[in-house]
């Protein structure tokens, strides 16, 4: 495992572009054979962290959401490893995530909504949980849960990142 100390622990971020540049630090020492699990709500910037990733690794981008195709792998341009970029959301368990028969020693992969799917799958992995301040708004009040038509208002608001190494 190949990141930095520095990188490690709890940290506020507070723009997009602050995001993907922890990404690309992130994507520079990662190598083949890391996993990153990234953990947090709708909104918090999980893609935009992968993205940076994705610039850091020197891979062919875009780099977007894989909600719909579950996964997808980015090329190197500059003959490292590939980043598959899996969104784990519509997955019912680890076996799932097994199923789909990804390269784990020769990619850097970064899981979105992987929490407690990566046990077992490998030994150690990167996790970072980003988090979104609120401030009373995007929430549904009666519910209690996040309404997507209002996750824009709290765009400019900003995320704590806490990055950990498992075990």
């Amino acid at each position: 495992m190949s990141v930095p100390d520095d990188l490690l622990g709890r940290r506020e971020i507070d723009s997009p572009e602050a995001m993907e540049e922890l990404g690309r630090r992130l994507g520079a020492a990662l190598q083949p054979g890391d996993l990153v699990v990234l953990t947090g709500p709708l909104g918090a910037g999980k893609t935009t962290l992968t993205r940076g990733i994705g610039e850091g690794l020197g891979v062919r981008g875009p780099v977007q959401s894989p909600t719909f195709v579950i996964a997808r792998t980015h090329p190197s341009r500059v003959g490292g490893a590939p980043l598959v970029h899996v969104d784990a959301y519509r997955l019912g368990s680890a076996a799932e995530l097994e199923d789909l028969d990804i390269d784990l020693p020769g990619s850097v992969v970064v899981v979105e909504w992987g929490k407690g799917m990566v046990d077992g799958l490998v030994d150690s992995w990167w996790e970072i949980e980003l988090d979104r301040e609120w401030h009373g708004r995007g929430v549904d009040t009666a519910c209690g849960t996040y309404s997507r038509a209002t996750l824009d208002l709290d765009a400019d608001t900003p995320r704590l990142v806490t990055i950990t190494r498992h075990p």
